[in-house]
């Protein structure tokens, strides 16, 4: 029997509304506070759960619309992101305007993301290539809030709380603030239906009707960004609703634009309300479970599900190789290199009489040896997947592999008692389970980039949920949990070092032995067949051993953003070409990259350290933007 979307629809409100009877019924029968918790915060969080679910699909809707882009969402694109910053920035170094209310600040947040977005992008708002900044904006905004997170954690432990997604009522002031705005924004959205729509098949013949393609989209977009803002000043960040939803309608064979704009906001209220319901359920026996973690958990599997069954949008590529700069490598320019890794490690260890006495050197070198160690591998796995997808701002990061290693560290943390013997093979056996995924999705439909890039969404976006459950457990190893989630080399002991040293010394070489198939790889897959490479099996080897050196690099350090896709490249700029010559080079330039930055983390706000993670990614974010602006160039 096929599935039609009403019956869809009346299945997950038959779900919603048993386990809202079901949590309703102990506030009936307390004859004492029942009342009070049920006018003042049972039924204002369900009014929230409806209005933001609609609003978050409808905003996924229209960002899809105006893009040509199924994988534009406000978290995706980071307007969620640059809402949530802003309000933190203003709760920490101007809590004066908060008396002007969350909203406007959270809209000039999202505006000024949206923004710096669109002048990345320029004219190519439908490839692959938005999602990439989008992604990288959240990053660099999620460094920024992280960061103001630990230095004030006395006073903030609640933004944490916040910024994971809490649907946690006292009142119906939420409500007020969302319904009006929805009610405009869904009224403007059905007025610009069909310029939309036109829009969607192209925009000659929106022009050729009378509708003006640069103020619908701008509309669109304005409408878009207002709906993420309130949600977010509201809520915190919410993902994957506007991402769900109209993926879900598309599945159930909607294809009209007109009618997506009716049944979309109304799933989108379907599915955060049923998952707000069952982390309600929950709650007994987790604590207060923010909405935002469950809805990651409950969401991203759908999509990687909907990914397995369905043959996504091709997005339109942008150029798939970086310009060179012509030059070309040198003995002289290695030497050079060489000279700024001993300069990075000199400046990590120091040079006093603390040091010359030992008192500090057998504190400080095993975080250098680590960060070392780590820099080098990650670089190389960076190679391996550039390489092999046959683009430039591809990294392991960004297809969720380290993320998977993380994953599977934290829910070692959260299950074992005395985890320290297991982090290596849990790590190891998360980056092959998120390899093995990316094998079963991709495999049949030629490893498609943006496939490959959602999944490693949805895996990081899993990963940051359960690290949000963890942090909001109270669990007494959460802070340290948070430290190393964001990249710390402070508990690196001696045997790790030395141990990833060894990995570093055993794995790395294992690359250069498949630089016949990266080099051949890197000609197309047919050209690669004829020359007579086993493409499955080469392909296999590849993510095999970029998964053992992310897991192994992500053990040390935590889950580094930047290394792997700066070091490749800065390796291209140094005139490497040959695959063997671009794998030294990263590692010894991916190597510099992380000591440096575990200098600069324990100097830039001495006497607090900063993480190297956070490090990476505030100086990467920016890097990356300009890198991905001269690809679009």
């Amino acid at each position: 029997m096929r599935m039609t979307p009403l019956k869809l629809f009346l299945l997950l409100l038959l779900a919603a509304l048993a386990l809202t009877v079901q949590q309703l019924r102990p506030l009936l029968q307390d004859h004492h506070s029942g009342h009070l918790l049920l006018i003042y915060s049972f039924l204002p969080r369900l009014a929230v759960s409806l209005l933001a679910g609609g609003a978050l699909a409808l905003a996924g809707l229209l960002f899809q619309q105006v893009l040509h882009n199924p994988l534009a969402e406000p978290a995706t694109l980071g307007v969620a992101a640059g809402a949530n910053l802003a309000v933190a920035l203003v709760l920490v170094l101007a809590p004066g305007l908060l008396a002007f209310g969350l909203a406007p600040v959270a809209l000039t947040g999202a505006g000024v993301t949206t923004l710096l977005l669109l002048l990345v992008a320029r004219q190519r708002l439908a490839t692959l290539q938005v999602i990439l900044a989008g992604m990288v904006l959240s990053l660099y905004a999620g460094a920024l809030s992280t960061l103001l997170v630990l230095f004030n954690h006395d006073y903030l432990s609640d933004l944490f709380s916040w910024q994971a997604g809490s649907l946690s009522q006292n009142g119906w002031e939420s409500v007020r603030m969302l319904t009006l705005p929805l009610l405009l924004c869904g009224g403007l959205s059905l007025l610009l239906a069909r310029p939309l729509a036109l829009i969607g098949l192209s925009e000659q013949s929106a022009a050729s009707l009378g509708a003006s393609p640069v103020r619908v989209r701008l509309l669109a977009l304005l409408i878009a960004v207002v709906l993420s803002a309130l949600v977010t000043s509201q809520l915190g960040i919410i993902s994957f609703i506007g991402l769900a939803a109209p993926a879900l309608v598309r599945l159930l064979g909607v294809r009209h634009f007109s009618r997506q704009l009716l049944w979309v906001p109304g799933f989108g209220a379907l599915l955060l309300w049923l998952i707000d319901r069952l982390a309600q359920t929950l709650s007994p026996a987790a604590g207060d479970v923010p909405t935002g973690a469950v809805t990651a958990l409950f969401s991203a599997p759908l999509i990687l599900l909907l990914l397995s069954r369905q043959r996504i949008i091709r997005l339109p590529q942008a150029a798939e190789t970086v310009p060179a700069c012509g030059a070309s490598l040198s003995a002289g320019r290695v030497i050079l290199l060489a000279g700024l890794l001993l300069l990075a490690v000199g400046l990590s260890l120091g040079c006093n009489r603390q040091i010359a006495d030992g008192l500090l050197l057998a504190w400080r070198w095993p975080r250098m040896v680590g960060s070392l160690a780590a820099g080098a591998m990650l670089a190389v796995a960076g190679v391996l997947v550039q390489r092999l997808t046959r683009n430039p701002l591809a990294s392991p990061e960004l297809l969720g592999i380290s993320s998977g290693a993380s994953l599977a560290v934290l829910l070692l943390f959260m299950l074992v008692s005395q985890p320290l013997p297991l982090l290596f093979p849990a790590a190891a056996a998360g980056s092959l389970l998120v390899t093995a995924t990316i094998l079963w999705l991709g495999g049949r439909n030629g490893f498609q980039p943006q496939r490959l890039v959602l999944t490693g969404l949805c895996i990081t976006s899993i990963s940051g949920a359960l690290t949000s459950l963890l942090m909001l457990s109270g669990d007494p190893r959460a802070l340290q949990l948070l430290s190393w989630s964001t990249g710390s080399t402070a508990g690196i002991s001696a045997a790790a070092a030395v141990t990833g040293l060894v990995q570093a010394l055993l794995l790395i070489p294992l690359a250069l032995l498949l630089r016949r198939v990266l080099q051949l790889l890197g000609l197309g897959a047919a050209t690669a067949r004829t020359l007579g490479v086993n493409l499955r099996q080469g392909t296999l080897l590849i993510l095999l051993l970029a998964a053992a050196l992310t897991a192994a690099g992500t053990l040390l350090v935590g889950p580094i953003s930047f290394v792997g896709l700066m070091a490749p490249q800065l390796a291209r700029y140094s005139g490497a070409r040959s695959v063997a010559a671009q794998t030294g080079l990263a590692a010894l330039l991916g190597a510099t990259l992380m000591v440096l930055a575990d200098w600069l983390g324990r100097n830039i706000a001495w006497p607090w350290p900063v993480s190297t993670g956070i490090v990476c990614a505030l100086l990467g974010a920016p890097w990356f933007l300009w890198l991905l602006r001269r690809v679009q160039a």
